[in-house]
């Protein structure tokens, strides 16, 4: 018993509690796993999670016996009262039971704990060590952040990416060991919940696997031959499958990063081994030759534009309050171009200050980093920067969020730093001062939260202050951070989506069964994706862009309350 801590009533109470609450918890473990049976446990370690639990089961059961036993011998330093379950127990054993009991129960307890510590190393829940120190050390800012491969270095320390083993950071593989296998990525992947090849719970159980089997080689020799990531631990499929959507990342308990891992993998297959589907390669090929995914001429960025007597930047004049950054889709795609020329209709409704840059624009290489080929990012990055650092350029809005995690979030790797604002964000703030002035129309609008705007940017609240000063407002099920993917996420708008149910199909359902008239979008990508879905799908929905829907708003209040002309 400890010094003075084991006489305390309090203590003795305590531990009474605690362990009552780790059988009860225990308990309902089993409920959950053998009654439920949730789908999210596919795959999961169930037999050894069962053995876990009967252990811990019988840690406890143990040291209620022991105490309970000294009670009845009167062994207890502290007051029986204190210890109300060892108590009752102690009143329900046998005088000469009571000696053996105690003897028995004490040695159990030793032997069972003493067993549990050695065998947690060489099993799964080693989690029980790791996880703490995998939610210390996971990303808490700029979630929708990429590490920068540093080609500067020398030859023999450039990463390109996961390769084998050897090739993994410190926390990626703190992160394959701290996996509880609970399933909760699982249940939200939009991948896996159409049918695909991904699971993030089993692309970390095998990344695991791979690390305990080459890891012994590794320490032993560091020239030792490693077995490939991709196809011996996960498939290309796998690899692909990935919409980027950061889902799995948000409902891990314990800090895994699951995106770094699939981006570090594509960084391998693309760079080293030039291993991709092959309608991604068009589109690398249009960004390196053309400066955008569309591969169309540069001198056609401002087109969408004209008519509008918007102000393109040009080379050595003073920058505008405001830069609006266009992006890729609302300067080439049709259904995109809309929201960029309700964007700035409003900003001049508003009398804001803004710019555009017009063909000195080019792709922020987004796509290529989440395909993989870091090589082609970086060059759009430094090329990006070094145009916007040269027009003095301070604040700047886009539509597209994933413009706006990309220029807000990872330029700064590269000497770009700006205040980026997405488009709804800053005409809520428009809205709320007094300078855009709307009024709600008789439209049902369901809101669809970007991946890259809600989950990895935390922007929730102004896109919904646009979807109440427009129409009115119903939920979809998943929203806001627990939203669900258009499926144009991880460079998959361009790639075709072979395996499992289309990820844009079931999100159009789902917003069709709210009864809402207006699927209303905040990114380009989304508004492609969905459109399409309605398509397919033959959904009663119009997609349509927050500042398109804000525009109709804003022309229905000056019908209704401006004075007519010849009045």
């Amino acid at each position: 018993t400890l010094p003075w801590l084991g006489e305390q009533g309090w203590y003795a109470l305590m531990v009474d509690v605690f362990a009552l609450l780790v059988l009860a918890g225990v308990i309902t473990a089993f409920a959950i796993r053998k009654v439920q049976r949730p789908a999210r446990f596919a795959g999961s370690h169930l037999g050894e999670a069962d053995l876990i639990l009967l252990w811990i089961a019988g840690i406890v059961v143990t040291l209620f016996l022991w105490h309970a036993s000294r009670i009845a011998l009167g062994l207890n330093e502290y007051p029986a009262a204190w210890a109300p379950i060892s108590n009752f127990l102690a009143r329900t054993l046998g005088g000469a039971l009571s000696p053996t009991v105690e003897r028995v129960a004490v040695w159990a307890h030793v032997l069972l704990i003493l067993s549990f510590l050695v065998y947690l190393p060489y099993s799964k829940h080693l989690h029980i060590f790791l996880a703490a120190v995998n939610v210390f050390f996971s990303r808490t800012k700029s979630r929708g952040r990429l590490e920068p491969v540093n080609f500067e270095a020398p030859a023999d320390e450039v990463r390109f990416g996961s390769a084998t083993v050897a090739d993994m950071s410190w926390k990626q593989m703190v992160d394959t060991l701290s996996c509880t296998e609970c399933g909760r990525c699982q249940d939200v992947c939009p991948a896996y919940n159409t049918g695909k090849e991904l699971s993030p719970k089993l692309l970390i159980m095998a990344l695991r696997d791979q690390v305990l089997a080459d890891g012994p080689k590794l320490l032993a020799s560091k020239g030792a031959k490693l077995q490939p990531l991709v196809p011996n631990a996960v498939t290309d499929n796998v690899v692909w499958d990935c919409v980027t959507c950061g889902a799995c990342v948000r409902e891990c308990p314990v800090g895994i990063e699951h995106i770094d891992h699939i981006v570090d993998l594509r960084r391998n297959l693309v760079m080293v081994e030039s291993r991709f589907p092959e309608e991604a390669g068009s589109m690398l090929r249009d960004i390196d030759r053309a400066s955008n995914p569309w591969g169309r001429a540069q001198g056609d960025r401002a087109q969408w534009a004209q008519g509008l007597d918007v102000r393109v930047l040009q080379p050595g004049e003073g920058p505008p309050d405001v830069l609006f950054w266009v992006g890729c889709a609302p300067s080439f795609d049709e259904r995109a171009k809309k929201a960029a020329i309700s964007t700035a209709k409003l900003l001049k409704e508003a009398g804001v200050d803004f710019a555009i840059l017009g063909p000195r624009e080019t792709c922020t290489g987004d796509p290529a980093r989440r395909m993989g080929d870091e090589y082609t990012f970086q060059k759009q990055a430094q090329q990006n920067v070094a145009t916007l650092n040269e027009a003095k350029v301070t604040k700047i809005i886009t539509t597209c969020p994933h413009c706006f995690n990309t220029i807000g979030s990872e330029y700064a790797d590269f000497g770009g730093r700006y205040e980026v604002i997405h488009h709804t964000e800053f005409l809520a703030g428009l809205v709320r001062e007094g300078k855009l002035k709307a009024m709600a129309g008789e439209r049902k609008i369901t809101y669809h939260d970007s991946c890259y705007l809600a989950r990895h940017n935390d922007a929730t609240d102004e896109p919904r202050e646009l979807v109440a000063a427009s129409g009115q407002a119903v939920e979809m099920p998943r929203n806001r951070q627990r939203t669900f993917c258009c499926g144009a996420g991880g460079a998959r708008m361009f790639m075709e989506e072979k395996r499992g149910r289309p990820i844009n199909e079931e999100r159009v359902r789902e917003a069709a069964g709210t009864g809402a008239d207006t699927l209303a979008v905040a990114c380009p990508f989304c508004t492609v994706m969905l459109d399409d879905g309605v398509r397919e799908t033959g959904a009663k929905l119009q997609v349509i862009d927050l500042a398109t829907l804000l525009s109709e708003a804003v022309e229905r209040r000056k019908m209704q309350y401006e004075p007519r002309e010849g009045f």
